[in-house]
C-alpha cells in the first residue's frame, strides 16, 4: 500500500475530507428543523427520501467494506497495483452512517407529520425493491468465488444510479408547483459545498500519488460529487431566481394569516354595522 509523499498535501487530503464530512452530514438538519417547527412535511418529496436512504445504505456498504475488509483491499491492491492508496477514507465511512440515520429519521417524520395527501410513488416503489432484488441476486452469484471487490462495485453502482434519479422527483415537484416552499435551501448549499470539498479531496491524493486511479478507482465516489454538484445547482437556480418571487408569496401568506385573529372584537366597526 502506497503512503504520502507530501505531509502537507496529506493534511490537506484530511482537512478538505472532513470539511465534506461536516457539510453533507449538516446538510440533513435543516430540512429535518424545517419540518419539526411546521410538523409538516409537505413541499419535501416522499420519492426524494426514499430513493435517498437506498442511495446511502448502497454507499455504506460499499464504504465500510472497502475501508475495514483486508480480504476486499487485498482484491482492490490486485487488480489497481499494490502502489495504490485505496480510495475510501475515515470521512467517507462517518458519513454514510450518519446519512442513513438522518435519511431513516426524515422517514419518520413522513410518518408521524402532515403530509397533505402525499404518497410514495409506485414507481420509487418499484425501482427501490428491483434495485434490492438485483444485489441480493449479485450476493449469491459472488458468493463461490468470493469476489466481494466486484459486489461492493455492484452497491457502489446502485449508489450513482440512486443518485442521479433521486434528486429529479424533487426538482419536477418544484417545477410543477413553481415553488420550493417546504424544500430547504440549506440543505442544497451545505451538499453542494460537500461536493465541492470531496471532489477537492480526490484531486489531492491523485496529485499527491501522481496518479488518477483513485478517480476511476472508486468511479462512485467521483461521480457523487460531480452530479450531487450539478443538481444542487439546479436547485439553487429554482430557489433564488425562477421561484423567488413565488416563495415570497407564499411565505407573505402565511404570514397575514397568522396575524389575523381569530376572533374579531366586538368593537370593530362592521360588527356594528350588522
Amino acid at each position: 500500500m502506497a503512503s504520502w509523499n507530501s505531509i502537507p498535501l496529506e493534511i490537506t487530503y484530511e482537512v478538505l475530507g472532513w470539511i465534506a464530512f461536516v457539510s453533507w452530514s449538516i446538510s440533513f438538519y435543516p430540512q429535518l428543523i424545517l419540518n419539526f417547527r411546521r410538523k409538516s412535511v409537505v413541499g419535501l418529496n416522499f420519492d426524494f427520501v426514499v430513493l435517498n436512504l437506498t442511495k446511502h445504505s448502497s454507499y455504506l456498504i460499499y464504504n465500510a467494506t472497502l475501508y475495514f475488509s483486508q480480504a476486499v483491499q487485498k482484491q482492490y491492491f490486485q487488480k489497481y497495483g499494490f502502489g495504490e492508496m485505496i480510495p475510501v477514507a475515515a470521512n467517507d465511512v462517518a458519513f454514510s452512517s450518519h446519512a442513513v440515520l438522518m435519511t431513516a429519521i426524515t422517514l419518520i417524520q413522513m410518518v408521524i407529520y402532515e403530509r397533505g395527501g402525499q404518497t410514495v410513488s409506485k414507481i420509487s416503489f418499484t425501482i427501490v425493491s428491483v434495485v434490492w432484488l438485483v444485489a441480493g441476486v449479485c450476493f449469491f452469484i459472488a458468493l463461490p468465488t468470493h469476489s466481494w471487490l466486484w459486489l461492493i462495485n455492484i452497491f457502489n453502482s446502485i449508489q450513482v444510479f440512486m443518485t442521479v434519479i433521486k434528486y429529479i422527483p424533487q426538482a419536477f415537484m418544484n417545477f410543477k408547483r413553481k415553488s420550493t416552499d417546504g424544500f430547504s435551501i440549506g440543505n442544497i448549499l451545505l451538499d453542494f459545498s460537500g461536493g465541492v470539498a470531496n471532489y477537492a479531496q480526490m484531486a489531492v491524493q491523485s496529485i499527491d500519488q501522481n496518479s488518477w486511479v483513485n478517480f476511476y478507482g472508486n468511479l462512485g465516489k467521483t461521480l457523487l460529487s460531480l452530479i450531487s454538484i450539478f443538481f444542487d445547482i439546479i436547485f439553487m437556480v429554482q430557489h433564488f431566481l425562477l421561484y423567488s418571487g413565488r416563495r415570497a408569496l407564499i411565505s407573505s401568506k402565511i404570514s397575514k394569516e397568522s396575524k389575523e385573529p381569530l376572533v374579531k372584537s366586538t368593537d370593530d366597526p362592521e360588527s356594528e354595522n350588522v
